[in-house]
Order: C-alpha cells, then structure tokens, then sequence
C-alpha cells in the first residue's frame, strides 16, 4: 500500500512554490541594487540642491 497524502499540504507547497517563481521574477524585472538606489539618492540630492540654489527670494 501506498502512503496516505496529505492534500493541504501539497496544495499550499505548490501555492508557495509559484509564489517565490512570481517574486523571482519580479526581482529581476523590478529590483535593483543598493549602489543603483544610493546613486539614484544622490542624483535626486544633487538636483534638488541646484534647483534650491537658483530660486528666487521673495521680496
């Protein structure tokens, strides 16, 4: 005789299973590396200072 199996389990291994394959793929898709958004950071700084700087005062 075979081995009773346990569906639930089997079920939600599966369901976990596509879930890591979908955020995997998302990952690649989307992520991106702490150097990229330390660089982007400094851009923003960067830009958000030049536009500081050429702003006129109100009189």
């Amino acid at each position: 005789m075979s081995k009773p199996v346990n569906l639930n389990k089997h079920r939600k291994a599966k369901a976990r299973a596509e879930k890591r394959a979908e955020a995997d793929a998302n990952a690649v898709r989307y992520g991106q590396s702490k150097a990229d958004k330390a660089r982007d950071a400094t851009q923003a700084e960067k830009a958000a200072r030049h536009l500081d700087q050429h702003k006129r005062d109100p009189e």
